[in-house]
């Protein structure tokens, strides 16, 4: 990512640079906690790249750990989720509900040989029912599994004002500035027939469901702050709902 943001911040310990010496003999204690960013690839209007969620959660991903430092290990990010809603866009890559929630399953029986915990960092509203099937399931088997989204209050649907200020944040030279634009900015409630019937292209000619024009990065740094606090007090806490969800 492009980002003044990621330079300012300590880079923890990312999986994808590890060699596997260490990380399966140990005691329990010694073991690492793994931070796995799960996105998507799908259409985020014209200005938001289609990587847009990817970025967010593993942004959000590697700020939790390297807030908490040695024995946290950061992931290579998923990039593809449950995005059926935004079939009706080009770009748009959708592995589905059912697809996903196998791989997560199947990444965290794996991961879980030899990680003392696997946290899901996500940043796909879609994605929500995979990963509550997946890490529910992980958990009766025993492995210690939860997950957490990349949320915010206020926030509006998609590729509006706080996504867009999100990437003005943490990637401003990748958001097409010239072409932002208001979407449909009617209550989420109000569209949700119309959009589980047609998707988003049904609601929003532009894939937008919010305003873009407003969005800034000052908005963005508080929205992203927000974000990451919430995730780290949830890792922290670690009280797994029945769906493993970090409450």
């Amino acid at each position: 990512m492009n980002s003044a943001y990621h330079r300012r911040v300590a880079s923890p310990a990312e999986l994808g640079n590890a060699t596997s010496t260490g990380l399966i003999d140990g005691a329990s204690d010694d073991k690492p906690t793994l931070i796995v960013p799960l996105g998507s690839t799908e259409q985020h209007g014209p200005h938001l790249p289609l990587d847009t969620d990817t970025r967010i959660a593993t942004a959000v991903g590697r700020a939790v750990a390297a807030r908490f430092g040695d024995g946290w290990l950061l992931a290579p990010a998923l990039h593809y989720g449950a995005s059926g809603e935004h079939e009706g866009f080009g770009g748009t890559i959708s592995i589905g509900t059912t697809v996903l929630q196998l791989l997560l399953i199947e990444y965290g029986r794996s991961a879980c040989n030899w990680a003392r915990r696997v946290v899901f960092v996500n940043g796909h509203g879609g994605n929500v029912d995979a990963l509550a099937g997946a890490v529910a399931l992980l958990r009766t088997e025993g492995r210690d599994a939860g997950w957490c989204s990349c949320s915010v209050a206020g926030a509006d649907a998609h590729a509006g004002h706080t996504e867009t200020s999100v990437l003005l944040h943490i990637s401003p030279g990748d958001v097409r500035r010239d072409a932002q634009v208001a979407g449909n900015r009617a209550p989420l409630s109000e569209i949700m027939p119309a959009m589980r019937a047609g998707g988003v292209a049904a609601v929003s000619a532009v894939g937008v469901l919010g305003d873009a024009t407003t969005a800034t990065a000052a908005d963005g740094a508080r929205y992203f702050a927000a974000m990451v606090d919430g995730c780290a007090r949830k890792v922290a806490d670690w009280a797994p709902n029945g769906r493993g969800m970090l409450t």
